[in-house]
């Protein structure tokens, strides 16, 4: 499918700053100033919800939290839709702004005037990670439900691969870096890859036997899973998938590991000491949490 001329102007170069809008933080916005100072977007207020989609409309409903991607979310966005339009099926994208410093609410607003599918809520101030993503789906109206990070360390094309596993026997699929068959492309620091699997062998120990992989970006559900594991999401940090997860279980929702490909970006928005301390607080209270 031919890539909208109107997408192209606005994902080509950067724009100067319109009236009201504050310069970025990386000094360049993404998107053209035809379509951000021709008023073909009314910035949402902060906090706004969306009303979802009337029930049956999508099928799928994809949710891209993201705090300060002005940069990156351009490519991430185009990538997205041409492979979502060349499935056939409806869907709808949803990029939740985490209390963004930058541009990446105007960048992503510019998109949404031209794509319909796309739908931008800014949250009033950076919250978390899983604000974000919960956020995001409780505003979704799709049969499935799925949430992957801004930056596609797993490509968007292996959603295909979860999508297959999720059915009235099993209404939660996550990503998997740790299962056989997993592809790591580029690895993370050394470091903070065995802070990462120290984190899930002490989370196996603890709440989640089975599991390999929590931490993953790229997970899927059916709608109802997604409303009854999200709405009382209490850990609005990067320790909200483990919670996420034990609410599942928990709920009698059978949770599938499915390897991926996977690559990690540089400019990750994860400081391996502070979101460690933060993960592992959370972790040491995810059973109480859970019972609340």
């Amino acid at each position: 499918m031919g890539e909208p001329p109107a997408l192209r102007r606005c994902f080509a170069a950067p724009a100067s700053n319109g009236p009201g809008v504050s310069r970025s933080s990386h000094g360049a916005g993404a998107a053209s100033s035809s379509c951000l100072g021709s008023g073909c977007w009314n910035a949402p207020r902060p906090g706004a919800t969306p009303a979802p989609l009337e029930r049956g409309e999508p099928v799928l409903s994809l949710v891209i939290p993201a705090f300060n991607e002005e940069l990156r979310l351009p490519a991430t966005l185009e990538r997205v839709r041409q492979y979502l339009d060349g499935t056939g099926e409806q869907y709808e994208v949803i990029v939740v702004d985490d209390g963004s410093l930058d541009g990446t609410v105007r960048v992503a607003g510019a998109a949404a005037a031209i794509w319909p599918q796309l739908r931008v809520i800014p949250l009033p101030r950076n919250l978390g990670k899983g604000a974000a993503v919960r956020a995001g789906m409780l505003a979704s109206g799709g049969e499935v439900r799925a949430f992957s990070d801004a930056d596609l360390s797993t490509p968007i094309e292996e959603l295909p691969k979860l999508r297959g596993r999720l059915d009235s026997a099993c209404q939660v699929v996550i990503g998997s870096r740790a299962t056989p068959g997993a592809v790591i492309e580029a690895h993370q620091p050394r470091r903070r890859e065995m802070m990462g699997r120290a984190y899930n062998r002490l989370l196996r120990v603890l709440a989640l036997p089975g599991l390999h992989d929590t931490q993953c970006g790229f997970k899927v559900f059916t709608a109802e899973a997604a409303v009854r594991c999200f709405e009382p999401l209490r850990t609005l940090r990067y320790g909200f998938d483990a919670e996420v997860l034990l609410r599942a279980r928990r709920l009698g929702y059978s949770v599938a590991e499915v390897p991926v490909r996977w690559a990690h970006r540089e400019d990750s928005r994860v400081s391996p000491l502070r979101d460690s301390a933060h993960t592992l607080y959370e972790l040491a209270s995810l059973r109480f949490t859970v019972r609340r």
